[in-house]
């Protein structure tokens, strides 16, 4: 009952708004995003950027609505639900 009692108390004393880890892992797809826009990358970086531009992005590239010549084949390669994830991920890690 006290181990009860000690995880209730933990969950209560969790701060509000604050994401457990588990949310700033990496999700399937992602590291590929690293090559060409980390920081000081070619292309800029992604991290911070807004959840809905990237995933706008991404579903643009897929479509082929936006001319590229790599990122329209890396966009196909993942579902609708994999680039929402991925744009999440992005825009979570903050600004460089």
């Amino acid at each position: 009952m006290r181990r009860l009692r000690a995880l209730a108390a933990c969950l209560l004393a969790w701060p509000v708004g604050t994401a457990p880890a588990a949310d700033l892992r990496s999700p399937p797809g992602a590291s590929s995003c690293a090559g060409c826009h980390a920081e000081g990358a070619a292309m800029g970086a992604l991290d911070g950027r807004p959840e809905a531009e990237i995933a706008a992005a991404l579903a643009e590239y897929r479509s082929g609505a936006r001319p590229a010549s790599v990122m329209g084949r890396i966009a196909k390669g993942f579902s609708e639900d994999e680039s929402r994830a991925i744009a999440a991920y992005l825009s979570r890690r903050g600004p460089p």
